[in-house]
């Protein structure tokens, strides 16, 4: 979808805020309950993870999650569709665990269990940032980028 190094950063943006706040509302509520407050409380806190997780998905995890799902899938002959859920699942599959493990680190520091806490982190939040991205946010973000993008073609 993106043609140009801004419009990367831009849609990158968009999908790392989406998907990090998302995942921080639901950490939250696994902790402490959803609540009103949650969502103000995680938008107050989703920032660190925001930052580590755009970098990490912009300058590393996006080129790997497009080689492993051409591997699979071919651009010119297979369905766009097929190429956007496989980059989708492979970017999924290695933030997950990357994310949550520097979560567990910049929440509960350096401790004897945090090989378990981080383990039981990446299980509880897998299956939820998985169904985020491919039913929810990537669809979301893509119409969203669209919208942005094809009227500023439009007008140009």
């Amino acid at each position: 979808m993106p043609k140009t190094k801004f419009q990367s950063v831009v849609f990158t943006a968009i999908m790392v805020f989406f998907m990090v706040y998302c995942m921080t509302v639901f950490s939250l509520a696994l902790k402490t309950g959803l609540q009103y407050t949650t969502f103000l409380t995680a938008l107050k806190e989703m920032w660190v993870e925001y930052v580590i997780v755009f970098l990490l998905i912009f300058f590393v995890i996006t080129k790997n999650a497009q080689k492993l799902a051409f591997r699979i899938f071919n651009p010119q002959e297979d369905k766009k569709i097929l190429i956007v859920l496989a980059i989708q699942s492979f970017t999924v599959i290695q933030i997950v665990p990357a994310i949550t493990l520097i979560a567990t680190f910049l929440h509960n520091g350096f401790t004897e269990n945090w090989f378990t806490q981080w383990i039981t982190t990446a299980v509880q939040c897998f299956p939820t940032a998985f169904c985020l991205q491919i039913f929810f946010i990537g669809p979301l973000v893509r119409f969203i980028f669209r919208s942005i993008f094809n009227r500023k073609s439009a007008t140009a």
